[in-house]
């Protein structure tokens, strides 16, 4: 079930269509199990970064792909063997999870690390330069001379 109904907006908008799914899949997501924890920090004007807490996770077990403006972060556990370990209580979650984050336009993974059971994933916003704002100069008119006779 969705929070919002965004279908009223559609008959009044041209070009919008990316971003009511948008809305839609944050919608969508909200209501998940919220497996594994994650915090998103701004770290400077167009940098930002993802940290995932992924305890019992080795690093050939998480994946980290970006694909145009979404963000896949995957864990899956390798197989146990034969000999199971029989838990009396399993507090640390170790079960497969995928998580997506819609980027921005010009966002960009720089670099992920696994250390002290945190996935940290750094991303930097790249505006193209032809994107970024710039000057116009204005010219003034030469001034005219007025000829008398």
């Amino acid at each position: 079930m969705h929070g919002f109904d965004v279908s009223p907006f559609y008959r009044a908008t041209v070009g919008f269509d990316r971003v009511f799914d948008l809305l839609d899949s944050a919608a969508g997501q909200s209501a998940g199990n919220g497996y594994p924890p994650y915090n998103i920090e701004k770290t400077g004007d167009n940098a930002y970064r993802i940290v995932m807490a992924v305890a019992g996770f080795a690093e050939a077990e998480l994946g980290v792909t970006q694909k145009e403006n979404e963000l896949l972060v995957s864990g899956q556990t390798a197989p146990s063997g034969e000999n199971e370990t029989q838990f009396l209580y399993r507090g640390i979650a170790g079960r497969n999870f995928e998580r997506r984050f819609q980027l921005a336009d010009h966002v960009k993974v720089s670099g992920a690390k696994l250390a002290n059971g945190l996935l940290t994933i750094e991303l930097q916003r790249e505006i193209p330069e032809e994107k970024k704002a710039r000057a116009i100069p204005i010219a003034a008119e030469p001034a005219q001379v007025a000829i008398t006779h």
